[in-house]
């Protein structure tokens, strides 16, 4: 993996730190400012022991917390990336937070793409746990954008409301948003959004900055369920993703609205292709042809975006590594969604229940939002299948409960081609 972190300092992102160090005796005096600080911090942590600043985590139920022992942070504590992020911040969000009502988190974050490699003897165990077994070592990840392989993609509609599938993006050579300065943040904005303004035809949009739009046009994109908020989520501001907000953050979408791009929240992009209804491949296949058209016009303005062979495409929450990819739907199941069964099913199935407005809420009604669990080790063409199928026997059970007949918990999916 060592390579990619090495292009980093290439190409175009080389031209950008050298222009920013000629461009004044004040940028040069911030970044002395800066690596004087971040020495005068190593030289203090150096003053006391790691066991003295190993975090108490006898409480606390994620994957940070499973995998990170004493030794093993003593090892990393003193160890910096070339942007002088430290294990200490990677792991401060799972620190701060023990535990989730709903889901078992991860407890940790990346600061740049760099954390992965220099601390992977913590975030290695992290992503294996995390991804069913993924080995970060060994495995190599496919990705796979060819919608044209999905089948029996159009769900039954009086079950189904609405279908949408994500993914995120990070560009590489700027800091991901937990360690990014405003300049990097702002930059992010600014490459995102001039590649974007390239996109024709049913791609062809607008962006929103949410520090400029009016009252008007923020009411009405929170009308129609597009606009994200400032973080509430102590999961997200205890990795400092609301600094400064909202400060180079914004909403890009086409004009049809069912394909759309937040800019610099959790990640530098979040790519979203969504409608009403349950014409998941119809969905999946503009996410797809949306994808390559923005990839292609980044590349094209001399950026790329992070990406390694075992990790896939590279962000900020291990979560999210390899595809980035959920695929779900908001999905009416009043009978079998208070089935003792259910959690079983979707288990085996490798689908995951969520509340109908994000990972942090309850479920509205009967209605329940349910997508893939996994991320890595699959590519996208598999996971939004693995979904598609999923859906389709959710929805056949839900029938059968209507019939009053009885329903059978699957065999279990493996998670990895054999």
């Amino acid at each position: 993996m060592a390579n990619s972190f090495t292009r980093m300092m290439s190409g175009r992102n080389t031209a950008v730190i050298l222009a920013s160090v000629g461009a004044g005796t004040l940028t040069t005096g911030y970044l002395l400012s800066d690596n004087i600080a971040a020495a005068a911090a190593a030289e203090r942590r150096k003053l006391y022991p790691p066991s003295a600043d190993f975090p108490d985590l006898r409480k606390h139920n994620n994957c940070m917390a499973a995998a990170l022992t004493p030794t093993i942070y003593g090892h990393l504590r003193d160890k910096t990336t070339s942007t002088n992020w430290t294990v200490d911040q990677c792991i401060q969000t799972g620190v701060d937070n023990p535990g989730h009502p709903f889901i078992k988190t991860v407890g940790m974050v990346a600061g740049d793409e760099e954390s992965y490699e220099v601390f992977a003897e913590l975030f290695d165990p992290v992503i294996k746990d995390r991804h069913n077994g993924y080995d970060p070592r060994t495995m190599k990840h496919p990705t796979d954008l060819d919608a044209s392989k999905i089948t029996s993609g159009m769900f039954d509609e009086r079950y189904v409301l609405s279908s949408r599938v994500r993914t995120g993006r990070s560009i590489r050579g700027l800091s991901l948003p937990p360690a990014c300065s405003r300049s990097e943040r702002r930059e992010v904005e600014r490459v995102t959004v001039t590649a974007l303004s390239g996109l024709k035809g049913d791609l062809a949009g607008r962006y929103y900055s949410l520090g400029e739009m009016s009252d008007r046009e923020q009411q009405q994109l929170i009308d129609e369920h597009l606009l994200f908020d400032k973080p509430v989520s102590p999961l997200l501001t205890a990795a400092g993703m609301a600094r400064d907000w909202p400060d180079a953050r914004g909403i890009w979408h086409n004009n049809e609205k069912n394909f759309l791009i937040w800019i610099n929240e959790e990640d530098h992009t979040r790519i979203i292709s969504m409608e009403k209804g349950g014409n998941m491949k119809k969905v999946f296949e503009r996410f797809c042809r949306g994808l390559k058209q923005v990839e292609h016009l980044i590349q094209e303005r001399g950026w790329e975006f992070m990406w390694n062979e075992h990790l896939g495409y590279v962000l900020t929450c291990p979560s999210n590594l390899g595809t980035g990819l959920r695929a779900g739907v908001h999905i009416r199941l009043p009978i079998l969604s208070r089935d003792p069964r259910f959690k079983k099913i979707l288990e085996n199935l490798r689908l995951q229940k969520r509340g109908t407005g994000g990972v942090d809420t309850a479920s509205t009604g009967d209605t329940v939002d349910i997508s893939n669990l996994d991320r890595l080790g699959k590519s996208e063409v598999e996971l939004v299948q693995l979904v598609i199928d999923g859906i389709n026997y959710l929805i056949d059970c839900e029938k059968r409960l209507e019939r009053g007949q009885d329903i059978r918990i699957p065999t279990p999916i493996a998670q990895f081609r054999k």
